[in-house]
Order: structure tokens, then C-alpha cells, then sequence
């Protein structure tokens, strides 16, 4: 019957049974809204998974502490990253997707300042949980000789590295990790979080986040845009999880923004049935 069919007869009669779908009423009416849940669902992931090339992966992470602040922040935080927030993170592939402080880009100041800001897993370890800090520059290592270039800051073979700004101080490799393993050294990015109190120095140097330098492969992806404050609710279900206490870091004002946000989302369909409610009694009335 269908090959008998045009075109034309073939999309009436689907969009007769589309119309008789999405009018429908009863226990059809449930499955047509989880039907369109679920697709609306689908589309903001596939978007969210085409932006960010995190396909089938976590598009983005909820931030829980304040490393990457700034000071004098205006109310609701806008532009940086402050706990509570939820960051989309853009892949990584190679050390060219990423923009270093050092290189003072113009074309990439993100989060109130220069280079990219990059999600990693300390030592690569599964276990540990991920750090969001800004990449300020990476180091080469020279197998041959046992020399650092950085060449950010205009170091070329050198045998230790000094950068007071990011402070170290004739700063190497160190030979194990945390666990005792024996660590072979190697080129990375030196990290640092952009909170002048608590991230006076760069992680390397921290003494309890990541002594060595940041290998690509050990890189979620990179900070592109942020959700501010949405992130809470998240850490709230957490916290509950897991007993931690993240959402006492999430400052007073991104709170006070959040429960107008959520007080504005459900205000407006119970403004919206009420005017239905109001104008269908005024219809009848008259």
C-alpha cells in the first residue's frame, strides 16, 4: 500500500498521526511529555557534545572551591570561575589547543585573564579528584641534557627553573610521586589557580595538588563559557552522597542569585496559568 503511495499522500498521513499524537489526552498525553522530555534532553546533550567534542562524555563540571576566584568580584560573579558554577569543557588533543598565561594572547583571555584554564587529573591518577587552574606555561624537558626550556618567560636550557612570579625557585623535576613511584621526568604545562590568597603559587610547588608538570594526556579539556551558580544544586547532591561540605565555599551573592533564578523559573508557567485561568473565567463571563 505504501509504494502506492505519493509523497505527498505519505506526509499527510504522518502528520494526521503526528496531530492525533500531540493532541492526544489521557495515559497517551504521559507518554507524549516523556517523549518530549526525552528529546529535549537528546538535543541539549548533542549540542552540548558537539561544542565541546566530549561526546558521550561529561560536557561539563560543577566547580566546588574558590582557587580560581578573583578579588573584588561584582555581585553574581559574572566572567570568572567561583564555586558553584559549571564550566563547559572543550577536548584537548594536543598541546597546541591550549593558550598559555605566558603567551599573552589577545585573542584568548578567558576568565578575567590571559590563557586558557584547563581541568586535569593530578598525576593522572583516576582516584584523584580533578583541578580546575589556569595553564601558565609549559615546560620542554631535554632528555639529552636534563634541561628545562620555558620559553614564556625566556628560560633556554636551563638546569633548574626560577620563575618568582609563579613561585619557583630553582625548581626540578622531582623523582617520585606521592605514592613512592619513581617519576621519569618530562615536558608539561605549569599550572596555578588564579586566587591571589589561597593560589599563591603554582600547583608545582603547592606541596599537595600536582609537584609535576601537566602532561596532555592527563587534560579533561579546557573552560569555554560558564553556568554561574547552577553548579550548587549539584553539589548539594553531592555533599549529601558523600558527606563532604563543598557548598559552604560557594559565596553568599552566587546563592542569593541562585534562588532568584529559581524563584524566576517557577514563576513564570504559574504566571502563565494564571493568566489562562483569568482570561478563560473572563471569556465565560461574558
Amino acid at each position: 500500500m505504501w509504494l502506492e503511495m505519493s509523497f505527498k499522500d505519505i506526509f499527510k498521513k504522518f502528520k494526521g498521526i503526528f496531530l492525533k499524537f500531540w493532541r492526544s489526552d489521557g495515559k497517551v498525553s504521559l507518554i507524549r511529555d516523556v517523549f518530549i522530555a526525552l528529546l529535549l534532553v537528546l538535543i541539549i546533550l548533542t549540542a552540548l557534545w558537539s561544542y565541546t567534542g566530549q561526546w558521550f562524555g561529561a560536557p561539563m563540571v560543577a566547580i566546588e572551591s574558590g582557587s580560581m576566584m578573583h578579588e573584588n568580584e561584582p555581585f553574581g560573579r559574572f566572567g570568572t570561575i567561583d564555586a558553584g558554577d559549571m564550566v563547559l569543557l572543550v577536548k584537548v588533543n594536543s598541546r597546541s589547543d591550549i593558550v598559555t598565561y605566558a603567551d599573552k594572547d589577545s585573542d584568548n583571555f578567558n576568565y578575567g585573564k590571559y590563557g586558557d584554564v584547563i581541568v586535569y587529573r593530578p598525576y593522572g591518577y583516576e582516584g584523584r579528584d580533578q583541578i580546575i587552574h589556569r595553564a601558565m606555561c609549559w615546560v620542554e624537558y631535554n632528555d639529552d641534557y636534563g634541561t628545562y626550556t620555558v620559553e614564556g618567560y625566556d628560560l633556554y636550557n636551563v638546569s633548574s627553573i626560577t620563575i618568582p612570579e609563579l613561585g619557583l625557585n630553582k625548581w626540578v623535576h622531582p623523582k617520585k610521586d606521592p605514592r613512592g613511584k619513581s617519576i621519569t621526568p618530562h615536558s608539561g604545562f605549569i599550572t596555578k589557580g588564579d586566587n591571589p590568597i589561597t593560589n599563591d603559587r603554582c600547583d608545582q610547588v603547592a606541596g599537595s595538588i600536582c609537584d609535576v608538570p601537566i602532561k596532555i594526556e592527563w587534560i579533561s579539556g579546557k573552560g569555554r563559557g560558564e553556568l554561574p551558580w547552577l553548579g550548587t544544586l549539584n553539589l548539594l547532591f553531592n555533599d549529601i552522597t558523600s558527606g563532604k561540605n563543598t557548598v559552604s565555599n560557594v559565596p553568599s551573592d552566587c546563592i542569593i542569585c541562585l534562588v532568584l533564578l529559581i524563584v524566576i523559573l517557577i514563576s513564570i508557567p504559574v504566571t502563565l496559568d494564571l493568566y489562562g485561568y483569568y482570561k478563560d473565567k473572563s471569556d465565560q463571563e461574558w
